[in-house]
């Protein structure tokens, strides 16, 4: 806080230096007209006419008030106007608008009181010798308006208020009489939180004043950055009047200072307790952006940059064009063409290092014309009209066009008033005034209707240190009638030129969530503070801060970095690679293994081994088994509908004529060996191959079961983008999943009966005795295709096809070798055996034994 009373103390030491070395002669000039120094004053400049034109030292005579830094650009500002409107013959011909200035009206009204009853009387009011003014120019404070708007309408005199728009002095029914020149900053908020949202800060801190026009400023500023994701770090509501100022000075300066938001918009009056702590703030603070209205543009002196800090502050302004001559008429500004002038004069000896004549005050030495380049510079950033100057110019302008338009339309009180001097209605001038339309000097339209008014343009300045004085930079515009996407309008050259810095000073409560990641908002805290998670699988986020990440179409994936999909490949079960190629290889071996073993079986089918087990159930099982271990031919390759449907029929139907004929076979073996003495009537039944009824019969019955699967939801080629990662499987989708399972049923339960009929005879009897090898059979193919339904239901992608065609294979496979194999060796390798003689000893012995 030491610090803060330090840089207040030393703001303005030039101006102490220079009261304390004053020469004698300035001591006339009245103190009291500006006992504050250098504080914002407010100045009121009374209009009234006179015939003929003006006299050439008018002003010289009228210039009797101290003048200063901050109102002599009011001043002159106003003179420049009333000189252009006074020698054009177009406006007003013949007719002079002279002007009465009056500074610090509050300065004297605190001190003394301002009556009616005082020597000196108010303009208009009571006192019939007094002037009759047209109009009173009031600002660029608010205070006289306020205060002495009561005065102004029993005086009958109406007023024009050039300072900056107050809500309150818009309430008719108590200012009937005012009508202010700035425009409504309806359209601030909304182009402050453009920028904010241009330069991607989303952490800003807010400090205003608790009138009401600071208050609506705020729920305006919400409501904008609601809209847009800008969230509020802090908020600092300076109480008018508090007398605790140096407490909460440093409670608010500790608080930007913790804050982590680096942005910082400041929004009150001039000479508010809130321009008083932005003048100290932004002198110790470093590492922190201000953004404010022009009104808090000014950098007085050398110095208020303490720091040297890289960042400044960010300033909008009305967007005024700029007027052809003021700048020329500014620099012909000197004392010597105002020579009743003192004020002036003192204004160049401080200022301009002008040396003073020890005989006369009214003579400057050694002072040259183009310091007032130079000290306009440090003090106003140059000769631009301010807005509270451009809004003047402008009063006076329209107060000529509306007394012009009136004098057009009553030509009559022209002719009245001819030789006595103007006697004109102030409150008829008043009702054309505030409609009146015209185009001033720079070309801007000026529009007195506030019905009528298009939404405020922004200039946008950046103001920083340059060499420990300040550089005012236009950076851009922002432009409230223009479409939402073409409002704002910055040069980032300008900024990089401005600053030396290549990137702006970030002001964010969470860093940037890159692509790849999406935002979690973290609990208790504003939207703007979150956490970076990254996008599940198969999300992407292809930008920053994106809430929530995009799931990629079925037939795209996401990249490693979740920033992008890609397209999958579709990819199935093919001959070409190594599985398919493997599970191929295995389907030939084995279905040319079984028709070796088929060939071998017709060479052989006379000799006894062969006929023992009805050789015809043999050799269907064995063709059987052939058209088994090629079904896997149907699997491999790109699906179509027609392979779809071949694999299901083919496979189920195949399989029930295997399985079909090891029933016979087995029951075959059951009857021959179970009924000792058999009668007619089964000699007959074995003897014209009964059993062999079997295979048709369970065949029908599952083609039955397959038509109806077919009738119903037959299978179809289908896409399967959740299996493999980055790849789209086209496999065949079983259509009707009930249906498929029925089938596995219906082959189960004939596997179930066969193994049951042959563990029953598995201890026959017999040299060629068979029901051993069925058992051990039925066994194996009943164990592969138990494991096949949960093996087949945990695995996805070309696993679940290469699984159905393994246990197809291992099935036919375990029937092959554990039926045929012993038969093949016997026949192959001890065909000794193989004969009658064998047979009957063989059965000799089996009966000795019982």
């Amino acid at each position: 806080m030491l610090s803060l009373i330090f840089v207040f103390l030393v703001l303005k030491p030039v101006l102490i230096l220079c009261s304390l070395t004053d020469p004698m002669c300035f001591f006339r000039i009245k103190d009291k007209e500006n006992p504050e120094g250098d504080k914002e004053i407010d100045c009121s400049f009374f209009i009234y006419t006179e015939n003929g034109n003006m006299k050439n030292d008018y002003f010289s005579g009228n210039l009797d008030k101290q003048m200063t830094p901050k109102n002599v650009h009011l001043i002159f500002s106003l003179y420049f106007a009333m000189e252009e409107i006074n020698r054009n013959h177009l406006i007003l011909p013949n007719i002079s608008l002279l002007v009465n200035i009056k500074c610090n009206m509050m300065e004297e009204k605190n001190k003394y009181g301002l009556s009616p009853k005082r020597s000196e009387n108010f303009p208009n009011y009571y006192c019939k010798n007094q002037r009759k003014y047209l109009i009173v120019l009031t600002g660029p404070t608010w205070g006289v308006s306020a205060n002495f708007g009561s005065f102004q309408y029993m005086s009958r005199t109406p007023e024009l208020y050039y300072g900056y728009f107050q809500p309150f002095l818009n309430v008719h029914e108590q200012f009937p009489h005012l009508y202010q020149m700035s425009p409504k900053d309806t359209s601030l908020p909304l182009a402050m939180v453009s920028l904010l949202v241009h330069f991607r800060w989303n952490w800003v801190g807010v400090i205003i004043s608790d009138e009401d026009h600071g208050l609506q400023f705020l729920s305006e500023l919400r409501e904008e950055m609601q809209r847009n994701i800008v969230c509020l770090a802090f908020v600092s509501i300076f109480i008018h009047g508090n007398l605790s100022f140096l407490k909460i000075a440093e409670k608010y300066f500790n608080q930007i200072m913790i804050s982590s938001a680096k942005v910082v918009i400041v929004y009150g009056d001039k000479d508010s307790t809130v321009q008083l702590n932005f003048i100290l703030w932004k002198s110790v603070t470093y590492n922190r952006i201000w953004v404010s209205m022009s009104q808090f543009d000014r950098i007085t002196i050398k110095g208020d940059f303490l720091l040297n800090s890289p960042h400044g502050t960010l300033i909008y302004s009305h967007q005024n064009s700029e007027i052809s001559g003021f700048k020329q008429f500014m620099q012909r500004v000197h004392p010597s063409n105002y020579s009743n002038e003192i004020s002036l004069l003192r204004l160049w000896w401080i200022y301009f290092n002008c040396s003073l004549s020890s005989s006369d005050c009214k003579k400057l030495r050694n002072c040259s014309t183009t310091n007032i380049l130079n000290w306009l510079f440090r003090h106003q950033f140059g000769m631009a009209m301010s807005d509270s100057s451009y809004n003047l110019y402008n009063a006076v302008y329209a107060v000529a066009h509306s007394l012009h338009e009136m004098l057009l339309q009553q030509v009559d009180i022209w002719s009245e008033n001819t030789g006595k001097g103007l006697e004109l209605d102030s409150w008829k001038i008043f009702s054309y005034l505030k409609n009146i339309q015209f185009v001033n000097t720079p070309g801007d339209l000026v529009n007195m209707n506030q019905k009528t008014k298009q939404d405020t343009e922004y200039d946008i300045f950046y103001i920083t240190d340059f060499n420990h004085f300040g550089l005012k930079v236009k950076i851009g515009k922002f432009s409230g009638h223009f479409p939402s996407n073409q409002q704002l309008y910055i040069s980032d050259e300008m900024i990089e030129w401005a600053t030396d810095l290549r990137q702006i000073l970030p002001s964010v409560c969470s860093r940037p969530c890159n692509p790849g990641h999406r935002k979690s908002p973290q609990e208790g805290k504003a939207v703007c503070c979150f956490d970076c998670n990254p996008c599940p699988d198969n999300k992407i986020s292809n930008m920053t801060n994106m809430d929530d990440c995009v799931k990629c179409p079925d037939d795209q994936y996401s990249n490693a970095k979740r920033t992008h999909c890609l397209k999958k490949v579709v990819t199935f079960l093919a001959y070409e690679e190594p599985l398919g190629m493997c599970l191929v290889g295995l389907a030939l071996c084995f279905s040319s293994l079984t028709a070796i073993v088929l060939a071998i079986f017709l060479k052989h089918q006379d000799t006894p081994i062969v006929k023992a087990n009805n050789r015809v159930l043999s050799y269907v099982l064995l063709i059987s088994l052939i058209f088994c271990f090629l079904c896997p031919l149907l699997y491999i390759g790109h699906p179509h509908v027609a392979t779809c449907i071949l694999q299901q029929t083919t496979f189920s139907v195949i399989f029930t004529v295997a399985a079909s004929s090891v029933l016979a076979k087995t029951i075959t073996v059951v009857l021959a060996f179970k009924v000792s003495v058999p009668d007619r009537r089964m000699r007959w039944f074995l003897a014209s191959g009964a059993p062999n009824f079997i295979i048709p019969i369970c065949t029908v019955f599952q083609l039955i079961i397959c038509g109806i699967w077919m009738g119903t939801s037959p299978p179809f080629v289908d896409e399967d983008v959740h299996a493999e990662h980055g790849h789209i499987l086209i496999v065949c989708n079983k259509g009707s999943v009930i249906a498929f399972y029925c089938v596995l049923g219906y082959l189960g339960s004939l596997s179930l009966a066969s193994f049951t009929v042959a563990f029953l005879a598995r201890n026959l009897p017999d040299t060629f005795n068979e029901a051993k090898f069925l058992t051990f059979s039925m066994m194996l193919f009943c164990s592969v295709w138990i494991t096949f339904l949960p093996v087949y239901q945990s695995t996805k992608g070309k696993a679940t096809v290469a699984v159905e065609i393994f246990c197809i294979l291992a099935s036919s496979a375990g029937l092959l070798f554990c039926i045929f194999a012993p038969k093949c060796y016997i026949i192959l390798f001890k065909p000794q055996e193989n004969s009658f003689h064998k047979i009957t000893k063989t059965h000799s012995k089996n009966e000795n034994i019982h």
